[in-house]
């Protein structure tokens, strides 16, 4: 937010009779110590240009401050719990497991280093797919905390739980959606979990947030226990998307492997 004239006025004031006080000696050491010695806490500079005007040039502080509260209004809106904000690559265990698993953890690594290249194009997403437990909503979210850190605005949509919300809250259902189809990056989990075949409803609603995204060049991370045919069975025009955004960056995980990430770590904690 842009500061006005007094206000900069106002800390050039106290600037200059902080070092009046310290000339003279009346200033106790404390009160001369700042958290930005850069620029004494006052968040900017006045600045000559060559044609002799000066301008207010922000310090360096003042736009981590400015990040660090993005970052916080960003996570409020998110829709991420607490427990889901702990979720990061760090912490995802690859001990002793299948190697379809170590190509998600590595899929998902990737799409995190190139996201910034690659954000405004049409392959812009990811598709973690198959076996439930495998660990693909921990590694999604992996990705959507990072970028939450990086003050990318992200909102978390688990399929059945949000539907329900839609149905729940139809006044709203509107502007939700337009939320869904704008944010920087969405985040779809267990997409089609739960009945057999979506309703219509279901599918009309989700397609007018994959379609729109699909057209603006507007990122999802999805993670669904179907792969990309399956999805298209149950509608090909969300699949046929689906599958041109994130073709570069899916991994389908399924096999005769032990894949259930989940089992696994409940197992090591028993």
């Amino acid at each position: 937010m842009a500061k006005t004239i007094a206000e900069i006025l106002t800390k050039l004031h106290q600037r200059n009779q902080l070092q009046k006080g310290e000339q003279a000696g009346s200033i106790d050491q404390k009160s001369t110590e700042f958290e930005c010695p850069k620029c004494r806490d006052l968040e900017g500079f006045i600045v000559r240009l060559e044609d002799r005007t000066e301008v207010w040039r922000y310090c360096e502080c003042y736009e981590k401050k400015m990040l660090a509260k993005r970052v916080e209004r960003l996570f409020k809106s998110s829709q991420i719990t607490e427990k889901f904000r702990k979720m990061t690559f760090a912490n995802f265990s690859l001990e002793d497991r299948p190697q379809l698993i170590h190509q998600a953890f590595q899929c998902a690594e990737s799409y995190l280093d190139y996201y910034p290249d690659i954000k405004e194009e049409r392959q812009n997403s990811i598709a973690l797919l198959g076996q439930p437990g495998s660990g693909k909503t921990h590694l999604l979210t992996s990705i959507a905390n990072a970028l939450l850190d990086q003050g990318v605005g992200v909102i978390y949509f688990p399929w059945v739980e949000g539907l329900n919300d839609l149905k729940d809250d139809f006044s709203q259902k509107n502007e939700k959606v337009q939320q869904l189809k704008e944010i920087e990056v969405l985040f779809i989990d267990d997409l089609f979990k739960g009945r057999k075949t979506a309703t219509d409803w279901q599918k009309e609603s989700l397609f007018e947030i994959i379609n729109y995204r699909y057209l603006n060049h507007l990122p999802v991370l999805i993670s669904s226990e179907r792969d990309i045919d399956e999805i298209c069975d149950e509608d090909e025009g969300i699949g046929s998307r689906i599958y041109q955004m994130s073709k570069d960056f899916t991994v389908v995980l399924k096999g005769e492997e032990n894949l259930n990430y989940r089992l696994s770590e409940e197992q090591e904690a028993v």
